[in-house]
C-alpha cells in the first residue's frame, strides 16, 4: 500500500474514523513499525479488488496478530478474500505467528465463512470499537 492508493481504498467498507488517507497512513506505519500490515489485492490484470494482511490487534487487553481483509462490494462472493486471506494466514505461519485471529462483526456472515475457510474457528464475542465483534482463531504451528 501506498499513498497512491487513497482513491483505491476509499471504494473499500473499511468503517472507524481513520478515513481512506488515515487507513493508507496507519498500514505505512504498521510496515515500519512491524515490518507487516495489510497489502493491496489486485487481479492479474491490475483491476483493484481490496486489501488483506496481517495487523495487531487489542482484545481484552491482549494484543494478537490479526488477518484483516476487505473486497470492494461489487467483486465479493467471486473468492478474492478468501485467497488471499489464505496467502495471508501462511504468511503469518511461515514468520512464526503461533495463533492467528479474526474480528468480524456478527452480521458480516461472508467473512465469518473467509474465516472458517481459511482454518479459524469462533473463540468468542466481544465488545470492540462500540459494538459487537466476533473473535474467530486458530493455531497456526
Amino acid at each position: 500500500m501506498t499513498g497512491d492508493d487513497v482513491s483505491n481504498v476509499a471504494m473499500l467498507d473499511i468503517g472507524g474514523t481513520r478515513g481512506p488517507s488515515g487507513w493508507v497512513e496507519w498500514n505505512l506505519r504498521n510496515y515500519d513499525e512491524r515490518g507487516f500490515g495489510l497489502w493491496i489485492i489486485e487481479t492479474h490484470a491490475g483491476t483493484f479488488v481490496g486489501d488483506c494482511g496481517l495487523t495487531m490487534q487489542e482484545v481484552e487487553d491482549t494484543w494478537h496478530v490479526e488477518a484483516g481483509w476487505h473486497v470492494r462490494a461489487e467483486l465479493r462472493r467471486q473468492g478474492y478474500a478468501a485467497e488471499a486471506a489464505s496467502a495471508v494466514r501462511d504468511a503469518a505461519r511461515d514468520s512464526g505467528v503461533e495463533h492467528l485471529i479474526a474480528i468480524i462483526r456478527p452480521d458480516n456472515v461472508a467473512s465469518q465463512r473467509v474465516a472458517l475457510k481459511i482454518g479459524l474457528s469462533l473463540e468468542r464475542e466481544v465488545e470492540k470499537n462500540g459494538g459487537p465483534a466476533l473473535i474467530f482463531g486458530g493455531d497456526l504451528t
